[in-house]
C-alpha cells in the first residue's frame, strides 16, 4: 500500500516540526548541548590557532631576511666567532645579535631588548631599527638610548622622551626612550638599543645571542648551511647551531611549547559534544517510544520502512545541523571575546607579549560542523534503527513502550568496549599525545552507558524482591521499585544522562585536585627555607656576585645560605629549550632539596652528578645510571644521571646538577636565587629586615615559602579557569539532560498515572512515587558515575598527564566537592520529578485515560 507516498517531504516537515512544537524544551536542550560542545571547540581551536600565527610571526619578523642563523646551545657565546663568520666569502653581510630580557625594578614581568649593529641590521632587520626623534640621528648608537615598540610603550606607560629603569645584577640601568622601533607586530613588547652599548650596560661584554647571515647572489643556501655547520663542528664541537630562520625545526619547536595544553583544551571542550550526542540521544529515545502507536500506524498505511528510518534521522539531524551552525558561530564570537580580554594563551602563560587576532578558517568550521551533525546522528542512530524494524502489529498495541528498549538491554557491545578501554589505556603516546588514553575513556564511558539497562534491571529486581518481604514498606516504595524494576530500559534513559555527567565531573574533578595538591606538595617539598631572594621579579639580567653572596651568608640571623643558578641550554633543535638548575645541593642527600621519583643510583667516584626531571625520560631517553651530555661553557660537559625529580615548573626538561660543577666548567660565580634559612629564634620577617638593610638590599625582591606556594597556587587556577569553565558547562549540561528526561518520561506516564488514581492511589502518593523513583534513579546513577569517573580518572592521571605534559602525580580526590554535587544532582532530579508530575497530574484521572476509551 503506498497511500503516503506521494507528499513524503510535506510528511516529514509535518512530523518534524509536530515534534519540535510538542517537546521544544528537549530540543532546545539538546541543540544548546551540541551549539556548546563545537563553540567551546572551535572557539579553543581559533584561539590557539591565531596565537601560535601570531607567535611564529613575531618570531620571524625578528630575523627579518636574514638566510642563515648561527645560535648558541647556550644562551649566549663568545663574540669571537663574528669575525670568523663575517669572513666567509659566500657571506654578504653578518650581523650580530644579543638579545636578553631584561627584569624590571618597580613592576612584575621581564622587557625583551635586543641588541643590533644599526648599520648592518638595516640590511637584515629593517623593521628592528629605531626612529629617532627629528634632529637626534646619533641615538641610534647613543649608551642611554632604546627604542620601544608601540605594545611596549602602552604596557610600561611611557612616551619618548621619558626613561625606564631596568636591572642588571643589582644595580639600576636608566635609559631614555629616544623613539618607537620601526616596524612591531600588533602587541610585540620588544625593545631595540645598540648592541654595544647593550653589552656594556648589561655587563655582557664580549658575547652575543646570535649572527645572522644575509648570502651573496647566487649562494646555494642549504649548501653554504651544510658547510658552515661541519666547520662550526669541526672548530667548536656541540657548541653552535647552523639553521635557516622559520625552518621545519622552528615551527616543531614552536609547536612543541604548547601542543599537549591545546590538545587537552580541545579534548575537554569536545566532552560537551559527548554530552550532546547522549542528550540527542535520550530526546529521540523518548520521542521514538511515544510516538511507536503512530509511526506503526503510518507503517500500516503505506509508510516505507526506510522512510521511516529517515525521518528519525532527520529530526535528529536537524537537531545538529541548528546547533553546529550556533556554535560555529558562537565560537568564532567567543574566541574574538576571549583574545580580546585575555589574550592567546588564555592564563596558561604560553604566548606572552602578543596580540592575536581571530582569523575565521572556513575549513576548520566545516570540521566542527561536520563533528556536531556526526554527533547528532550517532545519537539518533539507535532510536532510528528501532523505529524501523518495529513489527506494527506489536508496536500499535498500548503498553508496549518498554519493548522499543529491549535491545539496550545487550550486554557484549558493553563488555567489548571496556575490554578494549582496558587494553588501550596501557597503549604509548601516539605523537607524544595520550590519543589512545582519550580512545579508552571514551569507550569507558560508552561502555559504562551501554550496562545501565542490564544493572538497573538488577538492582531494582533486587531492591524489589527485598521490599516484598518486607511487610513494613510502604506501598509507595513498593509501586516505585516495581516500576523500576519492570522498566529498566526507560529508567536506563534516564540514568545514562546521570552516569555520563556525574562520571565526567567525577574525573575531572579528581584530576584537577590531585594535580593542584600535587603542586602544593611538591613545593612544600621543593621550598625548605624561610625566605627566598632574588634580584628581579622577571627576565635573565639581575644576578648576585661572589662579594653579595658572602654578604647574605653572613646576615645576622642566617643560619645557612643556599645559592642557585639557572639556564637554558639546547638539546635538541626541534625541542624548546631544557633548564639546568645548578644549586647548592648534597650528592649523598638529594631527597633533601628534591621530590626524587623512582629509582636513584649512587655516583661513581670523579663523576659529575645530575638528577633530571621526568621529561627527560620521555623527550630525551635520559636513563638513571647513564651519562648525558650538556652544552655549558663553550663546550660539551659529561654528567652522570644519578636520579629523577618531579618539577612542575618545567614541562620541556630540567636538570639539576651541582654548583659547583657549574662554576668550573662556566668560570661564571654569579647566582640569580638565594634560599636562606633562618637561625634558631630568629623569623622570615626579622630576616627581610637584615637583608633589606644590606647596600644592595633595596633592589632585591624576598618572598617567604609560603608566599611563593600562594602566588603559584593563584597562577594555577589561573591556568585551569578554561578548564574549570568547561568542567562546569560539562556538568550544567548533564544537569539539564536529567531534567528533560526525567520530566519528558513523567509527562509520557499521564495515562499511567491516570489508571492509578482510578484504583484508589491518591495524587500524593503518586508524587511520593515519582519522588522515589528519581531519588532511587540518581542515587544509583551517582554510584556508577563515581565508580566509572574513579577509573576515568585514574587514566586522566597516570595515563594522559604523563604522557601529555610528561610529569607525574598522586590521586587525591575532593570529597567535599564530590559529595556536594551528588547531593545536588539528586536534590534536583526529585524535584523535576515532582514538578513534573504535578503537571502529569493537572488533567485529573478521567482525561487522563480517555485515550484507551
Amino acid at each position: 500500500m503506498s497511500g503516503l507516498s506521494p507528499h513524503p517531504t510535506l510528511l516529514a516537515r509535518w512530523l518534524l516540526f509536530g515534534e519540535w512544537r510538542a517537546h521544544p524544551v528537549r530540543a532546545l536542550l539538546a541543540i544548546a548541548a551540541i551549539a556548546v560542545g563545537v563553540a567551546m571547540g572551535f572557539a579553543i581551536h581559533l584561539i590557539n590557532a591565531a596565537a601560535f600565527n601570531e607567535f611564529s610571526a613575531a618570531v620571524k619578523s625578528l630575523s627579518g631576511q636574514a638566510d642563515v642563523q648561527v645560535a648558541g646551545r647556550e644562551p649566549l657565546f663568545d663574540e669571537a666567532v663574528y669575525a670568523r663568520l663575517g669572513a666567509q666569502p659566500e657571506v654578504a653581510v653578518a650581523s650580530p645579535v644579543l638579545e636578553l630580557s631584561a627584569g624590571l625594578t618597580k613592576a612584575q614581568g621581564a622587557l625583551r631588548i635586543v641588541g643590533i649593529d644599526a648599520f648592518r641590521a638595516g640590511f637584515i632587520s629593517p623593521d628592528l631599527t629605531g626612529v629617532p626623534q627629528d634632529g637626534r640621528m646619533l641615538d641610534v648608537l647613543a649608551d642611554d638610548a632604546v627604542f620601544l615598540s608601540p605594545a611596549a610603550l602602552a604596557w610600561l606607560g611611557k612616551r619618548p622622551g621619558d626613561s625606564i629603569v631596568l636591572r642588571a645584577g643589582t644595580a639600576d640601568v636608566t635609559l631614555r626612550v629616544a623613539g618607537q622601533v620601526a616596524r612591531a607586530r600588533a602587541g610585540q613588547r620588544i625593545a631595540v638599543m645598540d648592541i654595544g652599548a647593550m653589552q656594556w650596560r648589561f655587563q655582557q661584554l664580549g658575547r652575543l645571542s646570535r649572527v645572522d647571515l644575509k648570502l651573496r647572489d647566487g649562494v646555494d643556501r642549504a649548501r653554504f648551511q651544510r658547510a658552515l655547520a661541519a666547520d662550526l663542528a669541526a672548530a667548536y664541537p656541540g657548541r653552535f647551531a647552523v639553521r635557516q630562520p622559520n625552518d621545519g625545526d622552528q615551527e616543531e619547536r614552536n609547536a612543541n611549547l604548547s601542543r599537549a595544553y591545546r590538545v587537552n583544551l580541545t579534548v575537554l571542550a569536545l566532552v560537551a559534544l559527548f554530552t550532546g550526542a547522549f542528550l540527542v540521544f535520550s530526546t529521540q529515545a523518548l520521542s521514538v517510544m511515544r510516538r511507536r502507536s503512530q509511526f506503526a500506524l503510518l507503517r500500516v498505511l503505506g509508510l516505507e520502512r526506510g522512510q521511516l528510518l529517515r525521518q528519525v534521522l532527520l529530526e535528529g539531524a536537524s537537531l545538529g545541523v541548528v546547533g553546529a551552525l550556533l556554535g560555529v558561530a558562537g565560537g568564532y564570537a567567543l574566541a574574538a571575546l576571549a583574545l580580546h580580554f585575555f589574550g592567546g594563551d588564555l592564563g596558561a602563560g604560553y604566548f606572552p607579549g602578543i596580540r592575536p587576532r581571530v582569523a575565521f578558517t572556513p575549513v576548520a568550521a566545516a570540521v566542527f560542523f561536520g563533528l556536531g551533525l556526526g554527533v547528532a546522528l550517532l545519537g539518533c542512530l539507535a532510536p532510528a534503527l528501532e523505529a524501523a524494524r518495529a513489527r506494527p502489529a506489536v508496536a500499535i498495541k498500548s503498553g508496549a513502550d518498554e519493548a522499543a528498549l529491549s535491545r539496550l538491554s545487550r550486554v557484549w557491545p558493553s563488555l567489548v568496549c571496556l575490554a578494549l578501554a582496558a587494553v588501550l589505556a596501557f597503549a604509548p603516546p601516539v605523537f607524544e599525545l595520550p590519543l589512545f588514553g582519550y580512545l579508552a575513556i571514551a569507550l569507558l564511558l560508552v561502555g559504562g552507558i551501554g550496562l545501565m539497562p542490564r544493572l538497573a534491571a538488577l538492582s531494582f529486581r533486587r531492591m524489589e524482591s527485598l521490599a516484598l518481604r518486607s511487610r513494613r514498606m510502604p506501598p509507595v516504595l513498593v509501586l516505585a521499585l516495581s516500576r523500576l524494576a519492570n522498566a529498566p530500559g526507560q529508567a536506563s534513559i534516564a540514568l545514562g544522562g546521570v552516569l555520563a555527567s556525574f562520571s565526567l565531573m567525577v574525573a575531572m574533578g579528581i584530576m584537577v585536585a590531585s594535580f593542584r595538591v600535587s603542586v602544593d606538595d611538591w613545593m612544600g617539598h621543593i621550598l625548605p627555607a624561610d625566605l627566598y631572594v632574588r634580584t628581579a621579579a622577571g627576565g635573565n639580567t639581575g644576578f648576585l656576585s661572589p662579594q653579595q653572596q658572602a654578604a647574605l651568608a653572613s646576615t645576622p640571623g642566617v643560619a645557612r645560605a643556599q645559592f642557585l643558578r639557572t639556564r637554558p641550554v639546547s638539546l635538541s633543535p626541534d625541542r624548546p629549550n631544557v633548564v639546568v638548575i645548578a644549586r647548592d645541593i648534597d650528592a649523598r642527600d638529594p631527597g633533601s632539596l628534591l621530590f626524587l621519583v623512582g629509582e636513584t643510583a649512587p655516583v661513581p667516584a670523579g663523576a659529575r652528578p645530575a638528577w633530571v626531571s621526568e621529561a627527560l625520560l620521555d623527550l630525551y631517553g635520559a636513563r638513571v645510571g647513564q651519562a648525558l651530555t650538556l652544552p655549558l661553557g663553550g663546550g660539551q660537559a659529561e654528567f652522570f644521571v644519578a636520579g629523577v625529580w618531579r618539577d612542575y615548573a618545567n614541562q620541556a626538561g630540567s636538570v639539576v646538577i651541582r654548583l659547583q660543577d657549574y662554576r668550573a666548567l662556566t668560570g661564571e660565580a654569579e647566582v640569580t636565587d638565594a634560599a636562606l634559612f633562618a637561625a634558631r629564634g630568629s623569623s622570615a620577617e626579622t630576616l627581610e629586615g637584615a637583608v633589606r638593610a644590606l647596600p644592595f638590599g633595596p633592589a632585591l625582591q624576598m618572598m617567604s615559602a609560603g608566599d611563593i606556594r600562594a602566588a603559584s597556587l593563584k597562577i594555577f587556577d589561573r591556568s585551569f579557569a578554561v578548564t574549570y569553565l568547561l568542567e562546569a558547562i560539562a556538568i550544567a549540561i548533564g544537569l539539564s539532560g536529567v531534567a528533560a528526561s526525567f520530566s519528558a518520561q513523567t509527562l509520557a506516564r499521564s495515562k499511567e498515572f491516570g489508571m492509578l488514581r482510578h484504583v484508589g492511589v491518591t495524587r500524593r502518593q503518586v508524587l511520593g512515587i515519582l519522588a522515589f523513583e528519581g531519588g532511587f534513579l540518581t542515587l544509583l546513577g551517582v554510584a556508577c558515575g563515581f565508580a566509572l569517573g574513579l577509573v576515568i580518572s585514574l587514566i586522566l592521571v597516570y595515563v594522559v598527564n604523563p604522557q601529555s605534559f610528561h610529569w607525574t602525580m598522586g590521586l587525591y580526590p575532593p570529597w567535599p566537592l564530590l559529595g556536594s554535587v551528588a547531593a545536588v544532582l539528586v536534590a534536583a532530579s526529585i524535584a523535576t520529578a515532582l514538578v513534573s508530575g504535578r503537571y502529569a497530574l493537572s488533567g485529573g484521572p478521567v482525561r487522563a485515560v480517555r485515550e484507551d476509551w
